[in-house]
Parts: C-alpha cells; structure tokens; sequence
C-alpha cells in the first residue's frame, strides 16, 4: 500500500461520494417499504425538520433516491413494521432500529440531565408520565388536555408542561415516537412500542466510534476528520485514534484532493480499486438544503466548489438565493439554486426565484424542466 496519500481529482472524488449517496443512479434501492428501509440503513439516517414551504424534508431526501417513492412507505416503517426510529444525529433523524444500540450510550447520559434548553423536568413528573403512558397507551401532546400552561423560557420550548417532559423522556430513551402526523409526534413507551422485553444490550463507546467512522464511509466514500464527526467535535480524538489504527493495518488509505492537499481524507482501498464513472449529466436532482449531500457546507465546497447559502432565518431583503432554495444537481455538478414554494391549494409547485451559476445551454433549460415535473408530481401525490 502507498505511504504518500492517493491523490484524486475533485471530479474522481466527486464520482465516488455520488456513488455512495447512490445519486448516480436511478434507482439504486427499488420501490416500497423495503426501498425506504435500505435507503435509511444505507445512509445511516434521514434528517427530520419542521420547514414545510415544500415538502418537508426526510420525504424529500427519500424521494431523491426512490423515485417511486410513498410517503405511507415510512410510515409503514415506523408505525407497523418498527424497523426505523426517530432519535437525535447531528439532528432529529430516521434511523434503522437494527442500529439502536449505539444510541443507547447517548439516551444513558439523558439519565442524568433534568434541566434543558426545554426546561426543568423531575423525576416525579416522570414517573407520573409513565404511569399515564401504561394506563391510556400512546399519547401525542395533542391528547393532554389537562396541562396548566406556561410562560416559554426558550423560542423552541412550549407552554405545555407535558411536552416538556415527552422530550426529555424521548432523550432518555424511555419513550419512542410511535407514529407522526406531519409534526405531530405521538409516543409510547420504548419497549412496548417494540415489542421488547428487555432493552438492547447498549453498545461501548468504541463500539459506537466504529459505528460513526463505518457509517461515514458507506455513506460518503471519501471521508475527513469533520464529515465523520458532523456538529459532534468532541468525538474526534477517539475516531481519529480508530482512523490511524486501521491505516496502520491497511484497512483504511490516506486521500488527497488536487489543490486541496492540506484536507486529510480517507477511504477504504476497495473503494478507490472499484472503477467509478461521472454521473450522467441527463441525471437531475432536486436537493433538500438538508440532504446528506449538501448539509455539509465546507465538505460540499471542497469536492463540488459550490458555497451553497441557507437563507431562511436570513431577512428577506438580504438572500441572494431565496427563502429555501435547492441546490440542483445535473450529472456530477451542482449547476443552479432554485427557491420553491408549494401551493396547496391549488396543487401547484411555484419558483420564487431561480439562480444559475452559470449561463445554461438549452439542454440544462429542458433538464431542469422535466425534474421540476417530476418534483411538482412528488409534491402533491396522495
């Protein structure tokens, strides 16, 4: 094996993140529930967010890989089959059930917490929110009529005193979101919801690093230090300890983009030996702000050189690309933002505003056409 790094051009590093978000092709999964399933367990997780000016964006994240995709598909997932849960990543996130015990560490040190960005909760509000859960079964916030409000501490807080406690319990593992109606969260107790009599044996913090670092490079191929250890820096010593561990034993190659030389990657040597081809350029998405491609910022600049702005917390007289704009990816670059809206009422996609990064052909004008098409049948499907 090479001592020097392997160097790739950003087009061949490109090529090989494409190919591990299965974005190269048309339909790397299939169709149905079992699609949506191994979409899930593939990436590792699908980002769940409140934004709704267009579908919201765990659907569309699923429906960039499944073009069939059906919103009842996960919801099948989650409520009947239970083989994906709800729990927090870098944010709130679908994630395979067969990997819930390397979450079991995290919900643990929950345990200990009783005070919140969402407020003070005790252990007896606990254990009357268990007893309540037993006797009436699964509950969303909805069902508590009984709550006296109170006085929002936090902008993301609520004036209801049960909901407060739902959430801490949810950290804690203690209750699972059972099913969700847009954001409408409903819970039950973890191991009634699944059927279990005793909990998953929880996984060891090296465990869960190899869990990370193995997550990141089926989901990526090429990784880096950041890109692993996402909005978590704290654990970055024990993943970079496993990243020289395994280049010590050839499981894993150092990386180097051209003209990028100082950015430490890694990939696994099977990866960089399986021949890789640029997407089509006739393959076009339409990307959540939040899809693993493009969530990512800095990763994003460094193999695509594009600096892609989220502006939905920006005033409106200071965005350059819109509210909540799309990046759009055309074969292997990202050749325009597209900030949509959905019109329900009328069952019509609008577009805000539309950004090329540079002057389309006719070709890219007519691409970009028939996936506006396809998006606008996504939207407004049953």
């Amino acid at each position: 094996m090479p001592s020097k790094p392997v160097i790739l051009s950003a087009r061949e590093a490109r090529a090989i993140w494409l190919r591990a978000q299965r974005l190269d092709q048309e339909k790397p999964f299939g169709s149905g529930p079992q699609a949506v399933l191994a979409a899930i367990g593939h990436l590792g997780y699908v980002q769940i967010d409140t934004i709704n000016v267009i579908e919201r964006c765990h659907h569309h994240i699923l429906f960039s890989r499944i073009p069939a995709y059906r919103r009842s598909d996960l919801a099948q997932l989650q409520s009947t089959d239970k083989t994906v849960f709800e729990y927090w990543t870098h944010a709130l996130s679908y994630v395979p059930v067969a990997d819930f015990a390397y979450f079991l560490p995290a919900m643990k040190r929950f345990r200990d917490i009783n005070d919140t960005w969402f407020g003070k909760v005790t252990p007896a509000e606990i254990t009357a929110m268990t007893r309540r859960l037993k006797r009436e079964g699964p509950l969303s916030i909805r069902d508590i009529a009984d709550d006296e409000l109170v006085e929002k501490h936090h902008p993301w807080a609520s004036r209801k005193p049960s909901k407060r406690v739902l959430q801490l319990m949810f950290y804690q593992g203690l209750v699972a979101i059972s099913a969700r109606q847009g954001m409408v969260k409903t819970y039950d107790l973890t191991a009634r919801h699944f059927g279990w009599e005793r909990m998953p044996r929880p996984a060891s913090e090296r465990q869960v690093t190899a869990y990370k670092l193995d997550r990141a490079l089926r989901s990526q191929g090429v990784v880096s230090l950041d890109s692993i250890c996402h909005l978590e820096p704290s654990t970055k010593p024990a993943v970079l300890a496993l990243i020289e561990s395994r280049v010590k034993r050839k499981q894993l190659v150092e990386v180097a983009m051209e003209g990028a030389e100082r950015v430490k990657l890694w990939a696994a040597p099977e990866t960089l030996e399986s021949p890789v081809e640029p997407a089509s350029s006739e393959r076009v998405h339409l990307l959540s702000p939040f899809d693993p491609l493009i969530i990512q910022r800095k990763r994003l600049k460094l193999f695509f050189g594009y600096d892609h702005l989220f502006e939905a917390y920006v005033p409106a007289d200071k965005r350059k690309l819109g509210y909540f704009a799309l990046p759009v990816l055309m074969g292997d670059r990202i050749v325009a933002a597209i900030d949509l809206k959905a019109d329900r009422t009328e069952r019509r996609l609008l577009t805000q505003k539309l950004t090329w990064l540079a002057e389309p052909g006719a070709a890219e004008q007519q691409a970009l056409d028939t996936a506006l098409d396809r998006f606008a049948a996504f939207q407004f499907a049953d």
